[in-house]
């Protein structure tokens, strides 16, 4: 929220912060997502890994050094101080039938490489990018990477998994979209990769946004690289994750020539979104320790709560009606955690995604398609999704596979993660990286790369188009 006049200075809150809960029989991880929006708002979520809770919406009220977050969902409250120049915050949690004191840590930034020292210039060229939405009338910035070479090379651009994220879909000290573009345009593939509307340098508003209006983000992304001199136009794909995945798809259902070459889908959906939603709400239930009486009684508000919303196209009567029921299904919940619930549950967003079916538009897809999941994805489980995309991608080219031992984020196992000044870092799963790789060069034609030279220990400066076309020729 904004910092009011007369309140003391208060540090940008942007990142993670995790720490563990204690509950009766042990501890629970808890991690909280905050990122600073562009209307000088905070977009909050709560993670709790083991529970399968990811980006459950959160309320964030930030005055001077004083934070609460209201998360309705769970019928939780986090209520403390910011501290330390907002390393760390501390204070109190409380949910049904608990109230105890909980220390969240800033998660530290990842070292810029791999042996901790300044990052080098990388062997390709990278240049920071800003390129419009013109529907959406919102400019969006990213960074496009290009490998060395004269091209035209095959190109994609990268969709962000829900909620609004930087380019590199960066979380705690992993930068899942910054490996991911590394990896691929080390080997011949360029890569723009960009901060989500509202986030970073791009304009526009994430929180008013719906699954259709971000696969316009994404048209708008793979215009902007048909502009581009060393893209091959006719090579251009999309690679999404989670929600992103099924903006992928979506946009692959689209005519000509809007549409992508190919797609990735990295945990993309194949269940309804008010099926991920109930599934959602299972495990809240199960974090809060309900007993069945109590599961199946909230699960039948929860489906009430969802038809109101489906039935009252006008928002501030939605709105008002969810809020009241809120209350009278809990008397003890506070008014403006009710009024931000229902505010959540009436926006763009979820009346778009509570309706969403993945598979209504599925067979409209004709490019090749991957589809990845992870056996370890508490998230989007391989067997409730996986098949579903590939059932419903009739008219297209479609490898699916289960990744073992991937999670969500398409990370490893932890002990496989590398050491990195003595400390395990996250990486981006090496057998996804090959396969998405080797995937994409046997759906398209590349031109033979350039050798590759050891970076340079000095920052390069940044060529226009046409001048890093004829630098590249030049170095044959």
């Amino acid at each position: 929220m904004p910092v009011l006049a007369g309140d003391p200075p208060t540090p940008v809150l942007n990142g993670q912060w995790r720490g563990p809960l204690k509950v009766p029989g042990g501890t629970l991880e808890l991690i909280i997502t905050l990122v600073p929006l562009s209307n000088g708002t905070y977009y909050a979520a709560l993670d709790a890994p083991k529970q399968r809770i990811s980006r459950m919406p959160a309320e964030a009220e930030i005055k001077g050094n004083d934070i609460t977050l209201r998360i309705e969902q769970a019928g939780s409250s986090f209520v403390g101080k910011i501290k330390d120049g907002g390393k760390l915050l501390t204070g109190t949690w409380a949910q049904p039938g608990l109230t105890v004191p909980l220390t969240l840590t800033h998660a530290a930034a990842a070292p810029t490489t791999a042996n901790g020292k300044p990052r080098l210039t990388p062997p390709y060229r990278e240049e920071e990018v800003i390129f419009n939405n013109n529907n959406a009338k919102i400019r969006l910035s990213g960074t496009l990477t290009v490998p060395a070479g004269p091209g035209p090379f095959p190109a994609v651009v990268l969709l962000s998994d829900a909620g609004p994220q930087d380019r590199d879909a960066e979380q705690q000290e992993y930068r899942m979209f910054g490996q991911l573009a590394d990896h691929l345009t080390r080997r011949g593939i360029a890569v723009l990769r960009f901060d989500d509307r509202g986030v970073g340098k791009s304009q526009g508003n994430y929180l008013t946004a719906t699954t259709t209006d971000l696969m316009g983000d994404a048209q708008a992304g793979m215009a902007f690289l048909r502009s581009r001199n060393l893209v091959d136009p006719q090579q251009i794909g999309l690679i999404g994750h989670g929600e992103g995945a099924n903006v992928a798809l979506l946009a692959a259902a689209q005519s000509e020539p809007v549409r992508p070459a190919f797609v990735v889908s990295l945990a993309g959906y194949g269940l309804t979104g008010r099926a991920v939603l109930v599934r959602q709400q299972l495990e809240i239930l199960r974090l809060i320790g309900a007993n069945p009486a109590q599961v199946k009684a909230a699960l039948d508000f929860h489906e009430r709560v969802i038809d109101i919303v489906r039935q009252t196209p006008n928002d501030n009567q939605a709105r008002g009606k969810v809020a009241a029921n809120l209350r009278l299904n809990n008397i003890d919940l506070d008014p403006q955690m009710a009024r931000a619930r229902a505010a959540q549950l009436t926006s763009p967003w979820s009346r778009f995604f509570l309706d969403f079916d993945p598979s209504l538009k599925l067979a409209e897809v004709k490019c090749p398609v991957l589809a990845l999941n992870g056996t370890a994805d508490l998230q989007v489980t391989p067997a409730q999704n996986l098949s579903i995309l590939k059932k419903g991608l009739k008219n297209s080219h479609v490898k699916a596979k289960k990744l073992s031992d991937v999670n969500h984020w398409f990370q490893p196992d932890e002990k496989d993660w590398p050491l990195i000044n003595g400390t395990q870092q996250p990486t981006f799963s090496p057998k996804a990286l090959d396969l998405v790789r080797e995937w994409i060069f046997d759906n398209t034609t590349r031109p033979a790369p350039l050798p590759v030279t050891e970076p340079r220990s000095t920052p390069a400066k940044l060529k226009s188009p046409k001048k890093a076309d004829k630098a590249a020729q030049a170095s044959r």
